[in-house]
């Protein structure tokens, strides 16, 4: 099969790989129809996620249709249309009992915290991705579930990662009838947390980034008040000014540790295999949220030495709610509300690009060219 294959920092090609096999009876081999490339990728490609290994196919959004099942799959067969969570897990470990999805203790031996991703690295189980024309799907009858009749590809592939975090960041801001929400971050994930903001009552969507073309569709598809913060001095002192000098009601942090990552993490990455970025966005969310406020964190951390204010965050009697999203849990409510037309998923899809093509796309995604906002990889085979 084709495959995106990772082969060093700001380095991707296509290379041909085996076709997985089964090697457990509870796994299913998807023949992926569409991928997506997500803002967190980028941190693999640029080197900054620790044991990102030569050959590792990228990829943890991605809906297919099943191609083999391993022979205690039940609910599954070949043939049939699915998107699956970018969340790996078992379903009957303690924290999959209580929906920790994100937290599942068996599917991942390198980490205490996380479970298994799709195509991010061994730090989270060293599982390939969906950037190709097959993947395996441990624990297919978890997971995966067919796709809806009514729901189109692009739609169903949004599900599988940015539009559950987003909607996931909303809640985990306990988000009340009226209340004034700043959202840092107007890549996919920030796009889909306001719109989700107005879903669960938000009186007020303030978002807030640096790229023009972003800030453009915060305002046409979330319907928010927008923010250039190279525009300000101060974005934090400008957020407190547009919230009569008190601070929002909720924030929410859909930035996470950099992509780009700065100068002194590019350098400590080399030397100790941090995670790039600081968390920048998150001190701007603890000055800018109100005290007694709450602020949500979705965004992708890893390691990091830079400092956290968090005396003021205790200071100021903050809730902070954070997580990986876990997936699955957010399905039904989104399903309903995209039948319903409350969202149109896809409606941020700015690029399709051909498996072939994927390196340029990475490029293309990482340097903030054509207006790109969500880029999304078609397979040959569709």
């Amino acid at each position: 099969m084709k495959a995106m294959t990772y082969r060093g920092p700001y380095k991707v090609r296509v290379e041909e790989k085996d076709i997985p096999s089964i090697e457990h009876p509870n796994d299913a081999i998807v023949r992926v129809q569409r991928a997506a490339i997500c803002g967190s990728d980028l941190h693999l490609y640029h080197g900054m996620m620790p044991d990102t290994r030569v050959g590792h196919t990228f990829g943890h959004e991605f809906i297919g249709t099943v191609h083999e099942v391993g022979s205690s799959v039940q609910n599954l067969q070949p043939g049939d249309r699915v998107m699956v969570p970018f969340n790996i897990f078992c379903g009957s470990c303690y924290f999959c009992a209580r929906g920790l999805y994100s937290n599942c203790h068996n599917v991942n031996p390198n980490a205490t915290a996380v479970g298994g991703i799709y195509g991010y690295s061994h730090t989270c189980g060293g599982y390939d991705g969906g950037q190709a024309e097959f993947v395996r799907v441990p624990f297919a009858d978890v997971g995966p579930i067919p796709i809806p009749d009514w729901l189109d590809d692009d739609d169903a592939l949004m599900l599988t990662d940015a539009l559950p975090t987003g909607y996931f960041g909303a809640q985990l801001g306990d988000i009340v009838e009226g209340d004034t929400v700043v959202v840092f971050g107007a890549g996919p994930v920030g796009l889909y947390a306001a719109k989700s903001a107005w879903l669960m009552g938000a009186g007020r969507v303030l978002v807030v980034d640096h790229l023009d073309y972003r800030l453009r569709k915060a305002e046409s598809f979330a319907h928010a008040e927008t923010y250039n913060f190279v525009e300000y001095d101060d974005i934090v002192v400008e957020m407190k000014r547009a919230t009569g000098h008190l601070g929002a009601d909720v924030v929410i942090d859909a930035v996470g540790a950099e992509a780009d990552g700065n100068l002194l993490m590019h350098v400590t990455s080399a030397k100790m295999k941090l995670q790039g970025g600081s968390p920048v966005a998150l001190n701007w969310a603890i000055d800018s949220v109100r005290k007694g406020g709450t602020i949500s964190v979705m965004g992708a951390y890893g390691p990091m030495f830079s400092a956290v204010k968090f005396g003021d965050a205790m200071n100021k009697g903050l809730t902070i709610n954070t997580n990986q999203c876990p997936v699955k849990r957010q399905w039904p409510r989104l399903l309903s509300h995209i039948e319903q037309g409350y969202l149109k998923p896809s409606d941020i899809v700015t690029h399709h690009i051909p498996l072939d093509d994927i390196a340029e796309g990475y490029h293309m995604f990482s340097s903030k060219l054509d207006d790109c906002i969500k880029p999304v990889v078609v397979m040959d085979n569709n």
